[in-house]
């Protein structure tokens, strides 16, 4: 058992991808891997992984916690594990060929709507549209940058009803 509230930030780093058993005021218990602890507050985020890939996620506040448990050091996945439950899901990564057959699409489309556009950045590969928003590979909604709100939301409207489809293939 340890005296969490006396620990520093650091000391609370050796309990991260490892399960512990929580005991906190009113001696209630919470088991689970802990997946982060709160360097302000001590809060301790606890994940248990239930059967059918279902998760729970519990956070025990650091002000109610009285001991912390080490209980298991874990198994060479649960970093991998832990990690992958709270990044965003894996991204289709595209051939060059595919990148260029993308960019030319949406370059036509904007063109055929008579919106200016260039290619710039490294290698021509990020489109310019308008001189004030740019569109980085791989060329999707999520992708457009522009500090002009109003023409951001213009352009991503434009790009979502193209019926050329710059996604083909997809």
């Amino acid at each position: 058992m340890t005296e969490w509230k006396a620990k520093q930030p650091l000391e609370w780093d050796k309990f991260l991808n490892k399960e512990v058993k929580v005991t906190a005021d009113e001696k209630n218990t919470y088991q689970g891997w802990v997946f982060t602890v709160d360097p302000v507050t001590g809060s301790i985020v606890l994940v248990n992984f239930i059967d059918a890939g279902k998760v729970s996620v519990v956070t025990v506040m650091g002000h109610a916690i009285q001991a912390v448990e080490l209980i298991n050091e874990g198994e060479s996945n649960i970093t991998e594990k832990l990690s992958a439950l709270f990044m965003p899901a894996a991204t289709r990564t595209y051939s060059n060929e595919e990148l260029e057959q993308r960019k030319s699409r949406l370059k036509s489309w904007l063109e055929k709507n008579r919106i200016p556009v260039s290619e710039q950045g490294d290698q021509n590969k990020m489109l310019c549209v308008a001189g004030v928003l740019t569109v980085s590979p791989p060329y999707n909604l999520e992708d457009c940058n522009s500090s002009n709100e109003i023409i951001l939301s213009r352009v991503q409207s434009l790009i979502s009803c193209n019926p050329e489809s710059i996604h083909k293939n997809e």
